[in-house]
This record gives structure tokens, C-alpha cells and sequence, in this order.
């Protein structure tokens, strides 16, 4: 498995923390960081260039989508990996135009995460 640096963007605390907790006990993986903020979290992605960046679209502030164009416009960007509670079909799409690169529901088994997680740093 490739090593691979990770950022969490998800407005919601109490999942952004446990999902950081989770993999950060994974052998292979860094948490560089973690934000529910979408101008932190660009900021620290700026900063910390990360390979893999766990987005949560379906954001209250509507920037799910905005988030990611941003990401994905940066000089070498990371790997863009959409992490979701309710799947749609239209949010997919919208989600691999603006850059994602795999759509994930947030029920995924942990080993299964960190296998995708890894496979999308070796990229």
C-alpha cells in the first residue's frame, strides 16, 4: 500500500473527527488535517498538499461543488475523493465534473476506505 497524506473537508464535527480518528490509526495513512470551514480547509490544502482530500458535497452553505473546482484547479492538485451519506446520481456527475475522482458512501467498510484512499494516492 502507497503511504498516502490526507485532508477531511465535512461540515459536521462529530463525523469529520471520528472519520480522522478512524483512519489515522491506519497503517500508511497521515491526517495532515481536518475542517468543516471551506476557506480553511483550502488553506490548509495550500499549505499541507495533501494526496487525497475527502470532501463531503451536501454542504449547508451550498460550496460542496465550488469546494472541490477550487481543489482541483491547484497546481497539482490531490486526488479528489467524495465521501457521502445519500448517494445521487446527479451529485455524482456534478461531483466528477468539478473534479473528484471516486464517489464513496460514508458506510464503506474502513478497510475498504484505506484500500481506496491508498490506491488514489498511488495516482
Amino acid at each position: 500500500m502507497c503511504p498516502a497524506r490526507v485532508y477531511i473537508i465535512d461540515e459536521h464535527d462529530s463525523v469529520r473527527s471520528a472519520l480522522a480518528d478512524r483512519l489515522d490509526q491506519a497503517a500508511g495513512l497521515t491526517i495532515l488535517g481536518h475542517s468543516g470551514d471551506a476557506g480553511q480547509g483550502l488553506h490548509d490544502i495550500r499549505e499541507e498538499k495533501p494526496d487525497v482530500v475527502l470532501v463531503e458535497v451536501k454542504r449547508s452553505d451550498g460550496l460542496g461543488l465550488e469546494i472541490m473546482r477550487q481543489i482541483a484547479a491547484l497546481p497539482k492538485p490531490p486526488q479528489l475523493v467524495v465521501l457521502t451519506s445519500y448517494p445521487s446520481e446527479w451529485e455524482e456527475k456534478a461531483a466528477s465534473r468539478a473534479g473528484a475522482t471516486s464517489y464513496l458512501l460514508k458506510d464503506i467498510d474502513s478497510k475498504e476506505l484505506i484500500r481506496r484512499i491508498s490506491e488514489m494516492a498511488e495516482r
